[in-house]
């Protein structure tokens, strides 16, 4: 178990504050409520408590964990192996302590009665497309099947991040590279070379004194600059949490050149995807659309979906209320319509998935190819005026 802190008002209006050992924190929410209280807040314990200093442990689930335990999960159902002792075996097969408390205490919940999905849903810690898809399985009597498309999209979504991932590893091992080697100029042989100049007492040419002012000015004011920025980064990542901040921060951000076109059909393929899922799992469209939406990243994404849910809740078609919300391209729309008309719409989903996926990832090869070079031109560009500046002066002694 783990230790979370709690704060609730009981029935006279007394609020108070205690550290409860739990499952997780909607299993110690729940075990509250039942008992009346008015629940504030439950959030894991801190570094410090007590006056004791605590390590965090390892609070999250990886992508490539949930899929290995869907993959095993499903494997068991298949064999005929009851939910409560599958979930049990997992459990102790689990070697992330975190998911093993929640596979716990959901195994305890499907023993006292609930639903496997109401009991995933209320970790907490799980996407909502999974409970909801683990629903429709539920309800249909057909959980193997629902579960198996499920596990498909898992390991197409994971494959496809890893392909993504890869990309972007050389560019960004570009880019340390860059500020690692401007740095080391910049903090040691700058200043060595200033020294040098200083004793000998000669006038530099303008671009040697430009580099070393530059130089000293950057190294005087580095820990204000870092400062500043981490300052700026907090409140910028506090202020992306705020819905309005969300929304305008991407809106940014699908405004960029390449990377918001690359991001936008990125969300296109992933909400492509989820929707082909739950709808082939028997899930009604509106609910689909209102599941996507809360798994979603892209606010104006989300934004746009929770209104063409609306509209289809109205009468209006999905191609109708997709178009009218301006963030889904035309192919998209277009390609929806065609399914709806054929009655074919989670197969027509699952190929606009696959369309998205294939164009992200040939724009963005096409995106790092362009990149790479540049950088490399960048830092040449740098780290040869850098050298030129504080050779130039040898040079010229030596010529005079």
């Amino acid at each position: 178990m783990a230790e979370f802190v709690i704060r609730a008002a009981d029935e006279r209006g007394k609020v108070l504050e205690k550290t409860e050992a739990g499952y997780s924190a909607g299993e110690i929410r729940d075990r509250y409520q039942q008992s009346g209280y008015l629940v504030y807040s439950v959030k894991p314990l801190g570094l410090l408590s007590g006056g004791q200093l605590r390590l965090p442990k390892r609070r999250k689930v990886t992508l490539e964990q949930f899929v290995i335990f869907n993959q095993q999960f499903l494997t068991l159902v298949r064999a005929g192996l009851p939910i409560v002792q599958a979930l049990e075996l997992l459990a102790k097969r689990q070697k992330n302590q975190y998911f093993r408390m929640l596979l716990e205490d959901v195994r305890d919940r499907a023993k006292g009665g609930e639903l496997i999905s109401e009991a995933f849903e209320k970790q907490g810690a799980f996407p909502k497309i999974y409970s909801t898809t683990l629903m429709a399985g539920e309800k249909s009597g057909n959980l193997d099947e629902v579960l198996s498309r499920y596990v498909a999209f898992q390991r197409l979504a994971l494959s496809f991040r890893k392909k993504l991932i890869a990309s972007l590893v050389y560019p960004v091992i570009l880019v340390i590279g860059v500020f690692a080697l401007v740095t080391m100029l910049v903090t040691f042989v700058i200043p060595k070379f200033s020294e040098l100049f200083a004793d000998l007492n000669q006038k530099l040419p303008p671009m040697t004194e430009f580099t070393i002012n530059t130089a000293m000015a950057a190294k005087k004011f580095l820990p204000l600059v870092v400062i500043v920025l981490v300052a700026v980064f907090l409140l910028l990542r506090r202020w992306s949490r705020t819905p309005k901040g969300a929304e305008i921060l991407d809106r940014i951000k699908l405004n960029l050149p390449i990377v918001g076109s690359i991001w936008q059909r990125y969300q296109i393929a992933l909400f492509s995807r989820m929707m082909s899922t739950l709808l082939s799992g028997g899930l009604p469209l509106v609910t689909g659309l209102e599941t996507a939406g809360q798994s979603m990243s892209s606010r104006l994404i989300v934004i746009g979906i929770n209104d063409a849910s609306k509209k289809v809740r109205e009468g209006q078609t999905l191609a109708q209320s997709l178009e009218q919300t301006g963030v889904f391209p035309d192919l998209a729309v277009e390609m929806v319509e065609v399914g709806e008309a054929t009655g074919a719409l989670p197969t027509m989903l699952s190929s606009i998935a696959e369309f998205y996926e294939e164009d992200v990832q040939s724009a963005l090869s096409a995106a790092m190819s362009l990149i790479e070079p540049a950088i490399l031109v960048v830092m040449g560009v740098v780290v040869g005026f850098i050298l030129i500046s504080l050779y130039l002066p040898i040079f010229s002694f030596t010529a005079g």
